[in-house]
């Protein structure tokens, strides 16, 4: 007989919701439950914005501070290692008081870290700057995620989450865009202050919704059996110790597992304009094009993937994905003209970023369900800080790895990025589909109807909440 895991690959057709469900729920969903998932959304947008401003601008950055494009990549790894930080605080932070205030203040805090970026004058100051970035950073994902699918029926959260993880290429849109307009004819210090101002309307959004609907419920009835906030910190803290005890087998392999995924993003992205313009001798303007295109397919991926994970399962629609991403490394290295590469960006990123489409969905569902934010935070900051040095090791086997190219008529000896992504991303992509295959999934689950961090057996899986539906307080918050 087969493995279990391989047995449950396929989710049983009682946990698949039919097309008419999707339809339902959608027509059913509140206003608040829009408005709450798509704060979620523009959070992490704003997030992956001002990630990616360093990405667009390595080439501005090393004229500014006299450095070379490994130095400046640096501060990407000292933002990705610094995540974990603001993963911790701010995840437990949400797990323990409510989604809606701590994201507000986590917004408000890469605003002025992002405003702070733009007026850096010396080296030293920027990579400090980022380092604090990364903290803030860190928080938001974890944060915006639970709170986005948490208030959206189980119908409805795999095609949610694609769209939610799409954020991300979303502001790597953005960020190429102001980069190909404004940064083209200011300073690459605007792309930072442009940043900044939208992190600060995404603030003011969230601070203008209500609480999730999840936390309501769980405020009402510690009200109501007298618990005060001293009580419930003691118990929050009990109820992590359980989790912990439980669940740390789980806690390892999340992070296996995110910091494969996150070598195969970064690896796929960070370097990916500077790849066009000294292996293939791209424009900046064209290696932006390029970006954003190579963004459209990771939107389309992500949203079509996400929404075939309701059907086919998790695990199964990831390994999918991530086999495209093997099928088309050819197309994305070894053409030289533009049409042929930008197709191998699109198709490319369809595979890598359906992948992580399924992924806000996979870690909340297999996540212990009280600590929604915490543990898909922490797990995905984690990864993150495993893989933190993916642009400097792709950088340095460019410096290592040599080829020749044609520029301005001379033939030229350029650093060989195409040969490195492609066995970089090869070899994550393997990774990827053996530690996903060999994962769980809990396809379906309904977490939303578990008890918070904070009350009595919250630690516990099986820990249920009182008879006040998720529904009831929803639409009060609604009223």
């Amino acid at each position: 007989m087969a493995p279990r895991f391989l047995r449950e690959l396929i989710p049983r057709p009682e946990k698949r919701a039919p097309l008419s469900a999707v339809l339902v729920a959608t027509k059913d969903l509140t206003w608040v439950q829009w408005a709450q998932f798509g704060s979620g959304w523009l959070a992490w947008t704003c997030d992956a914005l001002d990630f990616f401003a360093v990405s667009l601008t390595i080439s501005n950055l090393s004229a500014q501070f006299g450095k070379s494009t490994g130095a400046i990549t640096t501060a990407i790894t000292l933002t990705l290692l610094f995540r974990p930080v603001g993963a911790i605080i701010f995840g437990i932070l949400s797990d323990r008081f409510g989604r809606k205030w701590p994201l507000v203040f986590n917004l408000l805090l890469c605003c002025v870290f992002e405003l702070g970026t733009g007026f850096t004058n010396t080296f030293q100051q920027f990579l400090a700057v980022r380092s604090l970035f990364g903290i803030a950073m860190g928080g938001i994902w974890g944060l915006s995620s639970s709170s986005a699918l948490e208030n959206l029926p189980v119908e409805l959260r795999g095609i949610a989450s694609g769209i939610l993880q799409e954020g991300y290429a979303v502001g790597y849109l953005l960020s190429a865009v102001i980069n190909l307009t404004l940064v083209a004819k200011h300073t690459w210090r605007v792309l930072f202050w442009t940043g900044s101002g939208i992190t600060f309307f995404a603030a003011v959004i969230r601070a203008l919704l209500p609480e999730s609907a999840f936390f309501l419920r769980a405020k009402e009835q510690e009200k109501a059996r007298g618990t005060n906030t001293s009580q419930k910190t003691k118990i929050f803290l009990q109820e992590t110790k359980v989790m912990l005890k439980r669940h740390w087998l789980l806690c390892i392999y999340a992070v296996l597992l995110m910091s494969g995924f996150s070598f195969m993003a970064h690896g796929s992205q960070d370097l990916y304009p500077t790849y066009l313009e000294v292996t293939k001798g791209f424009s900046t303007h064209d290696a932006t094009i390029a970006t954003i295109i190579g963004n459209c397919g990771a939107v389309a991926g992500g949203v079509i993937a996400g929404w075939a994970s309701q059907y086919i399962g998790r695990r199964l629609t990831i390994v999918i994905f991530v086999l495209l991403i093997g099928a088309f490394i050819p197309l994305w290295v070894l053409p030289s003209s533009f049409s042929s590469l930008s197709a191998g960006a699109f198709c490319i990123q369809i595979g890598v970023q359906g992948a992580w489409g399924v992924i806000p969905i996979q870690l909340a569902e297999m996540s212990p369900p009280a600590f929604r934010a915490t543990f898909p935070g922490v797990a995905y900051q984690l990864g993150n800080m495993i893989s933190a040095a993916s642009s400097q090791i792709e950088a340095t086997g460019g410096d290592n790895m040599k080829t020749t190219i044609m520029k301005n008529g001379v033939l030229t000896v350029v650093p060989d990025y195409a040969t490195v992504q492609a066995i970089f991303i090869g070899v994550v992509a393997a990774f990827v589909v053996v530690i996903t295959i060999v994962g769980p999934e809990n396809h379906g689950s309904h977490f939303e109807n578990h008890k918070a961090a904070f009350e009595e057996g919250g630690g516990r899986d099986d820990a249920v909440a009182d008879n006040t539906s998720f529904r009831e307080v929803d639409e009060k918050s609604s009223a």
